[in-house]
C-alpha cells in the first residue's frame, strides 16, 4: 500500500469513497426523508387528531428513546459490529440511578453514576470483541443476559419508588403556553442535542472518519496505522452511554427503577438505524439517516395505534420496512 493511500485511510478515509456512494447516502436519504413526510401526510388525513401540536410532541417524546439509542448503536454498526446489550443496559442503568438516589445521593449525582453504568457495560463490550476476539453478536448478547440479571437481581425484580424530584428530566418542558401546546419535553432537546454533537462526531473528527475506514476495510485501516480496537471500544462506549442516558429518561419519566424495561428496544433502535441507510455489513450509515429511521418508527406506531391498529399488526408493518430497508441496501451495494 502506497504511502498516499495509507494517508488517505488514516486521516480523510472519506475522500478516498467513490462520488457515487456518497451521492447516493445524500439521495437515500432525501428518499426516506420524503417517506416520513408522505407518511405523516397519511396519517393526519386517515387518522382523527394526528396532525394535532399535541401529538406532534407526544410522537417525538416517544420517538426520542429509540432515537438516542439508533445513534450509540450506529456507531457500532459502521465500525462492522453490533450491540445487543443496550435494551438491557437501559434497564440497569435507571435501576442503579434510582438505587442511588433512595439512597440519599443527590439526583444530579446518581443520573451521572447511572451514566457511569452504560459507559462501563460499553467498554466490556468493546474489550470482548477487541481483546477476546468475541464475535460481536456472542459478547454483546451475553452482556444483555448480564446486566438484565444484575437489574433483576439488586432489585428483587421489584420496581423502586425513586424521590419526587427525580422525575424533573423526564415530566418537564419549557416554552408550554398552555393545553394546546404543553411544551417541548426535556427528553426532545436532549435528543436533538445528543443527534448534533454525534453527527459532528461522525463527519467531522477523526474518530468518526476511522469508524468508517474500519467498518469498510478493517485489515486496510490497521496497515495505515489507525488503532482498530481503540475505535472500536470508544464506539460501545458510545452505545452503552446512550443506553444508559435513555435508561435514565425512562426512569425519570416513571419516577420509578423498572428492571423489566426496554425488552425488545434492541430491536427497535437496530431497526431505526437499518431503515435510516446504515449498512450491517460495516462501512455505511449517517446519524441522520438513523434519525430519520426512528421516526418512521415512530409514526408507523402512532398512526397505526390511533387507526385502532393492535401490536402485533404494528410489529408485522414494521418488520416488513425493515426487510424492505435490508433489501433495497443489499440491491444498492450489488449496483
Amino acid at each position: 500500500m502506497s504511502e498516499i493511500t495509507m494517508k488517505q485511510i488514516k486521516e480523510r478515509p472519506a475522500e478516498i469513497q467513490p462520488a457515487s456512494m456518497k451521492s447516493g447516502r445524500a439521495i437515500g436519504n432525501l428518499i426516506r426523508f420524503a417517506a416520513v413526510i408522505l407518511l405523516f401526510t397519511v396519517f393526519s388525513i386517515t387518522a382523527t387528531n394526528f396532525f394535532t401540536m399535541r401529538n406532534v410532541i407526544s410522537l417525538a417524546l416517544q420517538t426520542s428513546t429509540v432515537t438516542l439509542m439508533g445513534i450509540g448503536v450506529t456507531f457500532a454498526i459502521i465500525s462492522g459490529g453490533i450491540d445487543l446489550s443496550i435494551g438491557s443496559i437501559v434497564a440497569l442503568s435507571g435501576t442503579v440511578a434510582v438505587m442511588a438516589a433512595i439512597a440519599g445521593v443527590p439526583i444530579w449525582i446518581s443520573m451521572i453514576i447511572g451514566l457511569l453504568v452504560g459507559v462501563v457495560c460499553g467498554l466490556f463490550n468493546g474489550l470482548m470483541v477487541t481483546k477476546l476476539k468475541l464475535p460481536p453478536f456472542i459478547a454483546t448478547l451475553g452482556m444483555m443476559m448480564v446486566t438484565r440479571g444484575v437489574a433483576l437481581t439488586i432489585t428483587n425484580a421489584n420496581a423502586w419508588p425513586a424521590p419526587e424530584t427525580f422525575g424533573d428530566l423526564g415530566n418537564n418542558s419549557i416554552l408550554g403556553t398552555g393545553p394546546q401546546f404543553p411544551g417541548v419535553p426535556y427528553p426532545v432537546l436532549i435528543m436533538v442535542a445528543v443527534a448534533l454533537f454525534f453527527h459532528f462526531i461522525l463527519s467531522e473528527t477523526l474518530q468518526g472518519r476511522h469508524t468508517y475506514a474500519v467498518g469498510t476495510n478493517e485489515e486496510a485501516a490497521r496497515r495505515s496505522g489507525i488503532n482498530v480496537h481503540q475505535v472500536k471500544i470508544i464506539n460501545y462506549i458510545f452505545s452503552g452511554l446512550l443506553a444508559a442516558l435513555v435508561g435514565i429518561i425512562l426512569a425519570s419519566r416513571m419516577i420509578t427503577s423498572q428492571p423489566n424495561s426496554a425488552i425488545g428496544y434492541e430491536m427497535n433502535a437496530i431497526a431505526a438505524a437499518v431503515i435510516g441507510g446504515t449498512s450491517l455489513m460495516g462501512g455505511v450509515g449517517t446519524v441522520g439517516g438513523t434519525v430519520i429511521g426512528s421516526f418512521i418508527i415512530g409514526i408507523l406506531t402512532v398512526g397505526l395505534t390511533m387507526q385502532g391498529a393492535n401490536y402485533f399488526m404494528q410489529q408485522i408493518v414494521i418488520g416488513l420496512v425493515v426487510i424492505g430497508a435490508v433489501t433495497l441496501d443489499q440491491l444498492r451495494s450489488r449496483k
